[in-house]
């Protein structure tokens, strides 16, 4: 039986009026409730808590708010301690819901990520938040150091944390906007998993990076823009910068509007002349 059928066969609601899917983080559960749903949302959240034992608070995500993507959530049933600690991959999440996004729509491209990694590889994460990607790789792969950058000091504060809940060595954490930041050693590996406006940190992207490497370029895109409008964009900004660019492989990550993807490409980057 659906998670939606058995809401309905809880509360009395008509199908059409619940929601069909949600999202689970440790022992929280993220729903999105409109129209008639949203009026009844104490008898759905109480209704999920009865079918899910083990989870301790409800909450409706209405958003996302700022250039740091701060979600917009409220607390509608169960305990009003929205921290909580998420397991992905045999790694720990601590973070707070009402504060940090954490996108179960990233799952399989974090997990894609960590199986593109190799030994000895210095990696930066433009955009680490608490350590989305940073923290799988450092446990999963043979990296020799990973620079996280994070920009929101509240995302760091659990970066931080994640750091030492996952007894991690090899991640150097950095407060900071990326563009701002000096890193001493160069990188084979940079994440840039942000939107949108990812086209506007290239430059600072390439220039962390060693003559050769590779860039995980992550943006918005209406779907009349693929896959034109990113290659012009990295293209441009390789040539401003003395690189050449070879897309090794793009994807669509996730639908986030009708017609409108986040996506990622990841690229070959060669400093031109480069042997």
């Amino acid at each position: 039986m659906s998670f939606k059928q058995k809401l309905a066969d809880k509360t009395g609601l008509p199908l059409k009026a619940l929601p069909s899917s949600y999202q689970k983080i440790g022992d929280t559960i993220l729903i999105k409730l409109f129209g008639e749903a949203a009026r009844q949302k104490k008898k759905i959240s109480e209704a999920i808590l009865e079918m899910f034992p083990y989870i301790k608070t409800v909450c409706s995500i209405k958003g996302i708010s700022g250039e740091c993507r701060e979600p917009v959530v409220e607390l509608i049933a169960g305990d009003k301690n929205t921290i909580t600690i998420h397991k992905e991959h045999g790694c720990l999440f601590k973070l707070d819901v009402r504060k940090i996004m954490f996108s179960k729509g990233n799952l399989s491209e974090r997990r894609r990520l960590v199986g593109q990694v190799g030994p000895g590889e210095t990696i930066v994460d433009m955009f680490a938040g608490i350590g989305y990607f940073s923290i799988g790789i450092a446990k999963n792969t043979k990296a020799k150091k990973i620079y996280a950058i994070e920009k929101n000091p509240v995302s760091f504060g659990y970066l931080k944390e994640n750091i030492k809940l996952n007894k991690i060595k090899n991640i150097k954490p950095v407060l900071g906007d990326c563009r701002d930041v000096k890193i001493k050693e160069k990188a084979d590996r940079i994440i840039m998993g942000y939107f949108p406006g990812t086209e506007r940190f290239l430059p600072t992207a390439l220039s962390f990076l060693k003559d050769s490497g590779i860039i995980h370029y992550h943006n918005i895109y209406k779907e009349n823009e693929l896959w034109k409008k990113p290659l012009e964009e990295l293209k441009k900004a390789a040539d401003k910068n003395s690189y050449s660019i070879k897309v090794l492989k793009k994807k669509k990550v996730k639908s986030v509007a009708p017609h409108m993807y986040h996506i990622v490409m990841d690229c070959l980057c060669k400093r031109k002349n480069y042997k």
